[in-house]
C-alpha cells in the first residue's frame, strides 16, 4: 500500500472532511498523526501576496499577465515562474493561485490585463512556461478559473452559454494544454456553464477535466463560489475555500451519513489533496516533486525590469526613439506616481517602486516635469515628506488597531495613508478581536489654503483634522462582489482651510465578509490648493514647447481596469486626451507611453512622434522605461491582443448577461478572428509591433513531420543594430468554411540577431492546429492549406504550401 493510501486509511470521516475545506482563508489544516503538513496557498500572478494583503508583507511586483503575453516568449515566463516559486517559498505558501487563462473575448473585460491574449496558442505557450516554472520550484501552480470566466458583470450569477465546439477550440485549450503539461491545481470559476455552476458542473469537473484528460491535481473553489454541499461534492470540486463556515465541514459529514454523498467521493477527493501535499514536501514519507529546493538566486528587481522592458510594445515611431540624450519635458501624473499593476486580487504590496520620473532622471539628462492633468476620480492617498510630527521628526501613518473595548491590539507605521488586509491581520493583530482602526499623521502643508481630504472605504468613519470633526458617517459597498467593495471602494470628500501643522486623524470600524472575516481596507486621500485642468494642460504644453522632445505617460486607473466590474468606455479617463494633442502641438517630437494593461482609444495616435505601450510594467517600470527609451534595451514586445481605432469598431462588446445568461454568440470568432471579417480595420493587429531594427524574411521551407509540419524561416537583420524578432505562422486553408475563421495562429518563435546577421527560425506546428470539435471527437480539417509567414496578422512576409 502506497503512503498516501497509507494515510487516507487512518483518517476518520470528520478529519478526512475537514481537508477538503480551508481552516481559515488560505490554508488548509494539518494532521500531525500522519505526517501531514498544513497546506497554504497564496494569490498571484504577479507577485506572491502570502497569507497577509497588506503594506507590511512586500513581495516583488512583476508586469501584469498582458505584458507576460507581449514577450511571446514561454521560456521567460517559465523564469517568471521560478522567481514567484522562489518568493512563495520565503512567504510560506506551497500553491500559487495563478496563471489566470481565461482569453480576451472582448476588451471590456475587467481582469483582460490579467489575462494573457486573444489567442488560445499564444495564451497555452506562455501559460505553459508559467505553471513549468512555478512547478520547478516545487511550488504548485494553479491555473484558473475553470472556465469562460472571461468577464466580470455579475460574475458570481451568470451562466456563460457557449457551444462544444467553441468551448473545446477556444476557451478549454489553453486549460487542456497546461493540464498536460502537468500542473498540480485547477481553480474553478464563480459562473456557471450551460445551465450548471463551475463548482458543480460534473460534465466538465469529472467528465472532461479529470476523466478524460486525467487531470490527478486538485480542484479548488474560487473563494466563497461553493454555494451547495452534495451537489459541489458530486460535481467534481475538492476543495472549498475559504474556511471555516462553508458549505462542506460537519454539512458534508451529515450528507455522508445520509448517503447523498457516497464516502467514495470523499475519499478521491482526500487522495487528491494528499497526492498535492505529497509533491510539495508536506506529507511524511512521499518524496516532493522537487527533492532539493532551488536556493533563493533568482534577483526579483532583475528579472522585473528585464520583463518589463522585453514586453514595452512600440506601436509608433517616425525615428524619435531611442532618445539621444536630449532636453525632455516629461508629463503626466503617472509619470510621478507609476501605475504598475491592476486592481483586485492580483494586489502586492511592493519594497519599491521605480517611477518613470525616477527612471528618466538616472539617465542624467537635463528635466523637466509637469503632472498635467489628473485621470483619477478619487484623491491620491496621503504621502510625501509633509506627512512629519514637527515635534518628533517621525515621518508616514500611524496605524493603530484596537478591539471592541478600545485597548490596543498592535500598530504599524505606514508610508502612505492606503492600508488592505483580508482575513489575516499583520504581525500580533488577533483578526477575530479587531473592532476598529485608527490612521493618524501630522500633516505639515506645503502650501496654504483650502486643502481636500479622502475618505475612502467601507464602514463607519470618523475624520477630524485639527481637533475638527469633519465627517462622521458610514460607506456602503456598491455591490456584493468582494473585490469591488475592498478596491473599487466609495470615497466622501471634505475641505478644510489648513495654514500650519495639523494632526488628521481617520478612525474606521471594520467590517466582517462572511467566509472571509475581518475586512480593512481604507484610504485617506489628500489634495492640495492647485490649478485647474485648463492650466494643468497649459503648464505642460509650455514645457513641451521649450525641450527638444517631450514625453507624456497616460494611464488608466484603478477605477477603470480591476477585477470585480467590466469597463464601459475604452476612452483614456479624464481629459489625457485633450493634453497629449495640445502637447504635440506644441512639439512635434512627442513621445506618447501608454500606461494600461488593455487597449484604449488613442484619437491622436497620428499627432506623434513616437506611442509606446507598457502595460502595467512592476515595481521597475521607471528603470525599463528609461532604458527603452534611450536605446539601452529594444522595445521587444508584440501584441498579444488586437487594439482598435474606437471601442464601437469591437467585433465583441457583450458583457452584460440578459435573465442571467451570457450568450457567446460569436463562437469561434473572438479576438483577430472577428476582426478579419469587420468592413473596419483595427488600429493595430495582434502580433504588431516595433523595434529599433529592420527584418528582411528571406525564404521558408515547410516540412512535413510526425507532429504536423516543421516551418524553418531564413530572416537577415537589416538594421544597423542587434535586435529581436518574433517570427508568426498563420494557417490559411485553400477552402475556407463561413462558419470558421479564415486564418490562424499556428506557432510563433523568436530571435535575435547582430546587425546583418542572418539567422534561422524553426517553428513546430502542432497537429491541432489542422484539427476541429466536430460531433463530440477530434477531427482533422484535410486538405491544402497556405502558411502564411510574418511579422503579426496583418503583415505577411513570406508563404508556403502544406498538404493535409
Amino acid at each position: 500500500m502506497s503512503t498516501i493510501e497509507t494515510a487516507l486509511a487512518a483518517l476518520d470521516l470528520e478529519t478526512k472532511v475537514s481537508l477538503l475545506a480551508g481552516q481559515d482563508v488560505w490554508s488548509l489544516p494539518a494532521v500531525p498523526h500522519i505526517g501531514l503538513g498544513s497546506l497554504v496557498m497564496s494569490d498571484g500572478p504577479i507577485g506572491v501576496r502570502g497569507t497577509s494583503w497588506g503594506p507590511d508583507d512586500p513581495a516583488v511586483v512583476l508586469p501584469s499577465p498582458t505584458a507576460l503575453a507581449a514577450t511571446w516568449d514561454p521560456a521567460l515566463a517559465r523564469r517568471v515562474g521560478r522567481l514567484l516559486a522562489q518568493e512563495a517559498r520565503r512567504k510560506g505558501a506551497h500553491l500559487l493561485l495563478a496563471p489566470t487563462v481565461n482569453l480576451h473575448r472582448t476588451p471590456l473585460g475587467g481582469r483582460h490585463f490579467e489575462c494573457y491574449s486573444e489567442d488560445p496558442l499564444l495564451t497555452a505557450e506562455i501559460g505553459v512556461g508559467y505553471v513549468r516554472g512555478v512547478q520547478d520550484g516545487g511550488v504548485g501552480a494553479t491555473v484558473k478559473h475553470f472556465v469562460a470566466n472571461d468577464s466580470e458583470t455579475a460574475r458570481f450569477v451568470l451562466d456563460a452559454a457557449v457551444d462544444d465546439r467553441t468551448l473545446r477550440e477556444v476557451y478549454l485549450a489553453p486549460f487542456e494544454a497546461i493540464v498536460n503539461a502537468g500542473v498540480w491545481a485547477v481553480m474553478c470559476a464563480y459562473n456557471g456553464v450551460n445551465g450548471h455552476t463551475m463548482s458543480e458542473n460534473d460534465a466538465l469537473q469529472n467528465g472532461l477535466l479529470k476523466g478524460e484528460w486525467g487531470f490527478d491535481g486538485v480542484v479548488v473553489s474560487d473563494w466563497t463560489a461553493a454555494k451547495t454541499t452534495a451537489a459541489t461534492a458530486l460535481g467534481g470540486l475538492d476543495v472549498a475555500m475559504p474556511g471555516p463556515g462553508n458549505p462542506w465541514g460537519p454539512k458534508l459529514v451529515e450528507a455522508v451519513r445520509a448517503g447523498e454523498v457516497p464516502e467514495s467521493v470523499v475519499d478521491e477527493m482526500v487522495r487528491r489533496v494528499l497526492r498535492l501535499a505529497g509533491r510539495v514536501g508536506l506529507l511524511e514519507g512521499v518524496e516532493p516533486a522537487v527533492p532539493v529546493r532551488p536556493e533563493a538566486v533568482v534577483d526579483g528587481d532583475a528579472l522585473a525590469e528585464e520583463v518589463a522592458s522585453r514586453s514595452f510594445v512600440l506601436l509608433r515611431n517616425d525615428g524619435t526613439l531611442p532618445l539621444a540624450s536630449p532636453t525632455v519635458a516629461l508629463i503626466g501624473v503617472a509619470a510621478e506616481e507609476a501605475r504598475i499593476l491592476g486592481g483586485g486580487s492580483v494586489t502586492v504590496f511592493p519594497p519599491h517602486v521605480v517611477s518613470p520620473l525616477d527612471g528618466l532622471r538616472a539617465q542624467g539628462v537635463e528635466l523637466t516635469y509637469e503632472p498635467g492633468v489628473d485621470p483619477r476620480t478619487k484623491l491620491p492617498p496621503a504621502y510625501g515628506p509633509e506627512w512629519t510630527d514637527p515635534e518628533t521628526g517621525e515621518a508616514g501613518f500611524r496605524m493603530v488597531f484596537r478591539d471592541a473595548s478600545g485597548a490596543e491590539l498592535g500598530r504599524l507605521l505606514l508610508e502612505a495613508a492606503v492600508t488592505g488586509w483580508t482575513g489575516k491581520m499583520p504581525a500580533g493583530v488577533d483578526g477575530s478581536l479587531l473592532d476598529s482602526v485608527e490612521l493618524s499623521a501630522w500633516f505639515r502643508p506645503l502650501v496654504f489654503g483650502e486643502h481636500r481630504f479622502g475618505v475612502g472605504g467601507i464602514g463607519e468613519f470618523v475624520l477630524t483634522v485639527d481637533g475638527e470633526v469633519l465627517y462622521d458617517d458610514k460607506q456602503v459597498a456598491y455591490d456584493d462582489d468582494p473585490a469591488a467593495g475592498i478596491l473599487l471602494h466609495p470615497e466622501t470628500r471634505v475641505a478644510t482651510t489648513v495654514e500650519g501643522p495639523v494632526l488628521v486623524t481617520l478612525r474606521h470600524k471594520t467590517w466582517v465578509r462572511k467566509g472571509i472575516g475581518a475586512v480593512v481596507g481604507i484610504t485617506l486621500g489628500h489634495a492640495e490648493p492647485g490649478p485647474t485642468d485648463d492650466e494643468l494642460i497649459q503648464r505642460a504644453v509650455v514645457a513641451a514647447a521649450a525641450a527638444q522632445v517631450a514625453v507624456v505617460v497616460v494611464a488608466t486607473t484603478e477605477e477603470v481596469e480591476s477585477e470585480g466590474f467590466d469597463r464601459r468606455s475604452l476612452a483614456l479617463p479624464g481629459r489625457q486626451d485633450d493634453m497629449v494633442a495640445a502637447v504635440a502641438a506644441a512639439n512635434p517630437r512627442t513621445v506618447v507611453v501608454v500606461n494600461a494593461g488593455s487597449p484604449v482609444e488613442m484619437p491622436w495616435v497620428d499627432d506623434v512622434a513616437a506611442v509606446l505601450l507598457t502595460w502595467f510594467p512592476g515595481q521597475e517600470a521607471g528603470a525599463a522605461l528609461a532604458s527603452v527609451l534611450f536605446g539601452h534595451t529594444e522595445p521587444a514586445g508584440r501584441l498579444p491582443t488586437t487594439w482598435p481605432v474606437r471601442m464601437a469598431d469591437c467585433p465583441v462588446l457583450d458583457v452584460d448577461p440578459v435573465d442571467g445568461v451570457l450568450a457567446y454568440r460569436e463562437g469561434l470568432f473572438i479576438g483577430y478572428r472577428a476582426w478579419e471579417r469587420r468592413p473596419v480595420a483595427p488600429a493595430f493587429w495582434f502580433g504588431a509591433g516595433l523595434g529599433y531594427t529592420t527584418w528582411d524574411y528571406e525564404s521558408v521551407t515547410v516540412t512535413p513531420s510526425d507532429a504536423l509540419a516543421t516551418v524553418t524561416v531564413s530572416l537577415r537583420n537589416t538594421g544597423a543594430r542587434s535586435g529581436r524578432e518574433v517570427v508568426q505562422v498563420y494557417l490559411v486553408p485553400d477552402a475556407p468554411a463561413a462558419d470558421r475563421p479564415s486564418r490562424w495562429l499556428a506557432g510563433f518563435a523568436s530571435v535575435e540577431a547582430g546587425a546583418g546577421e542572418v539567422v534561422e527560425v524553426v517553428v513546430e506546428l502542432p497537429r491541432r492546429s489542422v484539427e476541429a470539435w466536430e460531433d463530440g471527437a477530434w477531427v482533422t480539417l484535410s486538405g491544402g492549406y497556405t502558411v502564411d509567414v510574418g511579422h503579426d496578422y496583418g503583415d505577411t512576409r513570406l508563404s508556403a504550401a502544406l498538404k493535409v
